[in-house]
C-alpha cells in the first residue's frame, strides 16, 4: 500500500506531472525544467526528489550536467503503470501544450546561463 501511495502522492502536484511530461521528451537538467516551468531552482529540486523517491525518475551525471530521466518503472508496478499511461494523458492540456511548444526551442547552455547570471550567452554549468 505504501508504495502505491508514494507514487500517487508524487503525481498529486501539477508541476510534478509537468516534469514527468517534460521528461517523456528526453533527459533534462534542472535549469531546463526551471526555465520551462518558471519556478525557483529549489522548488524544481524538491519536486525531482519526490519523483525520484517514488521510483518515477532517476538522475545521472553527464559531464558537467546532472540529467534527470524517466525510469522504466522497474522498481514499482505502480510507477510502471502510471508512466505508461501518462504518455497518452494530458496531451491537450493548455499548460502542457505551451511547455511542449517551448521545449522544442530550449537550449540547455542558454537556459543555464540565463538562470545563473541573468545574462544571455556563454556556457552555463548546470550541476544540480
Amino acid at each position: 500500500m505504501e508504495e502505491f501511495l508514494r507514487v500517487m502522492r508524487a503525481c498529486s502536484d501539477r508541476n510534478r506531472v509537468l516534469i514527468l511530461k517534460i521528461l517523456q521528451q528526453g533527459p533534462r537538467c534542472v535549469c531546463e525544467m526551471q526555465a520551462l516551468l518558471g519556478v525557483a531552482q529549489p522548488t524544481v529540486s524538491k519536486h525531482l526528489r519526490i519523483l525520484e523517491e517514488a521510483g518515477l525518475i532517476f538522475h545521472r551525471k553527464e559531464g558537467l550536467w546532472v540529467e534527470y530521466a524517466l525510469t522504466s518503472g522497474e522498481r514499482s508496478p505502480y510507477a510502471a503503470a502510471l508512466l505508461g499511461n501518462l504518455r497518452h494523458w494530458l496531451e491537450e492540456d493548455s499548460r502542457w501544450t505551451e511547455i511542449r511548444d517551448r521545449l522544442k526551442g530550449i537550449d540547455r547552455y542558454e537556459a543555464c546561463q540565463v538562470l545563473k547570471t541573468g545574462k544571455r550567452g556563454g556556457e552555463g554549468k548546470c550541476r544540480r
